[in-house]
């Protein structure tokens, strides 16, 4: 070993240029994971280390339409501290007849915030709302051109605004809102008067505990003291729920983006690993010579390819790890959340860990290959017919592969996604294996070309030492690569650009009384006379049982059960609603009076295991609705019309407290006129602006495209690195073709030109694999993962390839160039 690692180190002196290829694979590959895992795991952490604050407590209970009875109110200080908040959606504006503008209000009692500070900006009348008083956020003072002391109208109320909000402890536990953060107290909220019977509105009940470590024992006590009753529950370690899932879930997708990258850096590690090898053929030939044993051997060259891969993966690490201040410093304010910055081993050593793996794998036939050729056969012939890998190489890379897969699937939030991905990834590189051996197969099978360039180049591909599957592999990845960047990116920008549907509506009205209908509709048709509008009963409820399964008692929620977290919006119907259409079951007669039917939608019932005949348990008001299911429904969200994933039939359900939704469908240019006219007719009437929705989430595509583009720039490097490693692997047998082609009396030009039609014949069969490979793992992510339309540019597909394709061509004839320039004397001395 000694021995060894002295040649190591000595040869790594004089010729460890050869290397840098190795380096550079195994750097991007392990920055990517390693960055990557820990800006998800900094988020996560932040969201852990303030999940009292974000709560504002250690339990939450929540219920829709209504506020805690005395006695509900009697069981929860019977646990501690507690504090009232009830959220809804409002207009809000200077007064009457001036625009209005969406906010997200809530009424506060004296005991909020638990934990945390509330504060408002320099300038403020007082520290907090009381009565009539309201504090708004910047972005709302700013719209509407109010100050502390101005007054704004909420409803019929004039309410004075104390100051401009700078800080709201519990705001990130909120959620998704659609407007901007208003407050007033419990008292201000009532003198709006617009919590009426059918509003929707929540009540929030938070309870601080003596022994915070006690918060889940308590929930579920309470819970049970509160049966049946519509209550929702959470505690700290579970606030920002919604949040907490989205960046796991998109983390774990950059993460298999990440993964891609490393399996590219991979082929490029095996390509700079035989290429440098190659070049160390007189070297081991004389270590043979003079009494070496293949041990000695591989010990010195896995020593070297050590120490080099250290240097790389550290490096990797050392960027990954500093990504979480990166970002902080460039987008932090972007950022839902702002980062924990520390330093975070898990993910490191993840990323550590699968790029030392993927090294092994990918270098081992390399490093087989050097330890048993014997030392006669590299004196004779450096490029004589490869041996196969020996039964216990092919043991070590299966174990390799398989500690790989039970690494990237284990570590995985989401294991069935992970594991389906390094499968597709392992199918793709064996898929171009073969591809690449039906070439050289074929190609050795053609009839004798009459041109001696087209008869050289076709003879490239197959003769003895011939590189082409490994080609086949390098480029067939980038190629594939680059198709599935270009069409995922074209999609996201199409969403970004069509995110309004043309038949969408103009607004949403919220909180409207059934017996305000027809003047509703008489404001709508005064400001736009040819104004559609539909509107439909609504009401909240949850889903508290499944085929008599309470959902309290179930551990974990099916993948996909969006359906089952929280309250969701449901109505009535005798007929089956627009925009909809039945798959399973038949729709109830018009004048059906029976026990409660029930309409999901079918992607809904699908991920929780539903079929026609099963029942569910809605609670409504904190009664307790069961139902059978008898329709399922395929809906048309992409409109964004009034569409329901919960129906029910006619009656029972209609007793209950309700009010309406509507839809406004109506030229832009009438937007104001229509504000202005519900606003002075019905104040307490909510109008959501459906553009501004679009404004959100089109923000957030956005943010999601420039994450995409990013981790995929990582990616594109790696593709990049494995071309120039493909070429490299290949250049010694390139020297040594040009010289043997000088000598007989090629030119120049023609030993490039053959060289350069093999690449392209090369790249023209990639292409079309390239393609179809593509194209479809960009079909998956965009409408498998991101759920949004496909809309690929072709254009912008070919011209990628065709970057490709240059890059590829330019790469081959340079990685020639150096051939040419040899002396045949030297040149057939050093071979």
């Amino acid at each position: 070993m000694s021995i060894a690692w002295r040649l190591a180190l000595r040869d790594l002196r004089r010729g460890g240029r050869g290397l840098v290829l190795l380096v550079a694979c195994l750097f991007l590959g392990t920055a990517a994971l390693a960055g990557i895992g820990s800006l998800a795991a900094s988020m996560i952490a932040a969201l852990d280390a303030n999940g009292r604050q974000i709560l504002g407590g250690d339990v939450e209970f929540t219920v829709s339409q209504r506020r805690a009875t005395v006695a509900e109110l009697a069981t929860f200080a019977q646990a501690g501290r507690v504090s009232e908040t009830v959220s809804m959606r409002a207009m809000m504006s200077r007064g009457e007849g001036t625009p209005a503008m969406l906010v997200d209000l809530r009424g506060t009692d004296a005991a909020w915030p638990l934990v945390g500070r509330f504060r408002l900006a320099t300038g403020a009348l007082a520290s907090r709302p009381h009565d009539r008083e309201i504090a708004i956020a910047e972005a709302a003072a700013d719209r509407l051109g109010v100050k502390a002391g101005d007054t704004v109208r909420m409803g019929m109320t004039p309410l004075r605004v104390v100051g401009i909000i700078a800080e709201e402890p519990d705001r990130l536990g909120a959620g998704f809102t659609l407007g901007p953060p208003a407050l007033v107290d419990l008292a201000g909220l009532d003198a709006t008067a617009l919590v009426q019977p059918g509003s929707l509105y929540e009540s929030h009940y938070r309870i601080a505990l003596a022994k915070p470590a006690d918060a889940k024992a308590v929930r579920d006590r309470l819970l049970a003291l509160v049966p049946d009753a519509g209550w929702s529950a959470r505690t700290s370690d579970s606030a920002a729920g919604g949040l907490r899932r989205g960046i796991d879930q998109f983390g774990q997708f950059l993460l298999l983006v990440g993964l891609a990258a490393l399996a590219i850096a991979g082929v490029g590690v095996g390509s700079g690993v035989a290429a440098y090898l190659a070049g160390k053929t007189r070297i081991i030939a004389t270590l043979k010579v003079l009494g070496a044993t293949s041990r000695t051997i591989a010990t010195v060259f896995l020593a070297q390819l050590g120490m080099v891969a250290a240097v790389g993966i550290g490096g990797g690490l050392l960027v990954g790890a500093a990504v979480p201040w990166l970002v902080t410093g460039i987008v932090g304010a972007a950022l839902p959340v702002p980062p924990r910055l520390a330093l975070y081993p898990v993910p490191l050593a993840t990323a550590a860990l699968l790029a030392l793996l993927v090294a092994l794998l990918f270098a081992l036939p390399a490093l087989a290959r050097a330890r048993d050729v014997p030392a006669a056969t590299l004196l004779r012939d450096a490029l004589g017919t490869r041996r196969r890998p020996s039964a216990i190489v092919l043991g070590v890379m299966a174990l390799l592969v398989a500690a790989l897969v039970a690494l990237a699937v284990l570590t995985a939030s989401n294991r069935l996604l992970a594991l389906g991905f390094v499968g597709a990834v392992s199918a793709l590189i064996v898929l171009l294996w073969l591809v690449g051996l039906a070439i050289r197969f074929t190609a050795a099978r053609l009839p004798r070309a009459r041109r001696p360039l087209v008869r050289l180049a076709i003879a490239n591909l197959h003769r003895p030492g011939a590189q082409t599957d490994r080609l086949v592999v390098a480029l067939g990845l980038g190629f594939s690569l680059f198709v599935a960047l270009a069409v995922i990116d074209a999609s996201l920008s199409s969403e970004l650009r069509n995110a309004a549907p043309a038949k969408a509506p103009r607004f949403f009205a919220i909180d409207l009384q059934p017996e305000d209908a027809a003047t509703f509709a008489q404001a709508v048709k005064g400001a736009a006379p040819a104004a559609k509008i539909e509107a439909l009963p609504s009401l909240r409820g949850s889903i508290g049982a499944l085929r008599g399964q309470r959902v309290a008692d179930m551990k974990t929620l099916p993948e996909g059960a969006w359906i089952l977290r929280g309250d969701r919006t449901i109505t009535w119907s005798a007929t089956l609603p627009p925009r909809n259409a039945v798959v399973a079951g038949r729709w109830w007669p018009a004048d059906y009076r029976g026990p409660p039917l029930v309409s999901l939608e079918d992607k809904a019932a699908a991920a929780l295991g539903l079929k026609i005949g099963d029942t569910i348990t809605v609670s409504v008001l904190g009664v307790d609705v069961p139902a059978r299911i008898a329709v399922l429904r395929k809906i048309d969200w992409g409109g964004l019309g009034l569409n329901f994933a919960i129906v029910f039939s006619p009656g029972y359900i209609e007793e209950a407290p309700h009010g309406l939704l509507a839809s406004v469908y109506a030229a832009p240019a009438r937007d104001g006129a229509i504000m202005r006219s519900v606003g002075t007719a019905l104040p307490s009437v909510t109008l959501i602006r459906v553009g501004d929705v679009i404004g959100q989430l089109g923000t957030v595509l956005g943010q999601i495209a420039v994450a995409i583009r990013a981790a995929a720039a990582v990616t594109v490097a790696a593709g990049i690195a494995v071309l120039i490693g493909a070429v490299s692997a290949s250049a010694r047998a390139r020297r040594y073709d040009a010289v043997i082609l000088k000598l007989l009396g090629g030119s120049r030009r023609q030993v490039l030109g053959a060289q350069a039609l093999e690449y392209a014949m090369l790249a023209a069969i990639l292409v079309v694999v390239a393609l179809a490979v593509g194209t479809g793992a960009g079909w998956y992510v965009v409408t498998q993962v991101f759920s949004i339309a496909w809309a690929p540019r072709w254009d912008i597909v070919v011209a990628t390839l065709a970057i490709a394709v240059a890059i590829t061509l330019g790469m081959g004839i340079a990685g020639s160039i150096p051939a040419l320039r040899a002396k045949p004397a030297a040149a057939l001395r050093d071979l």
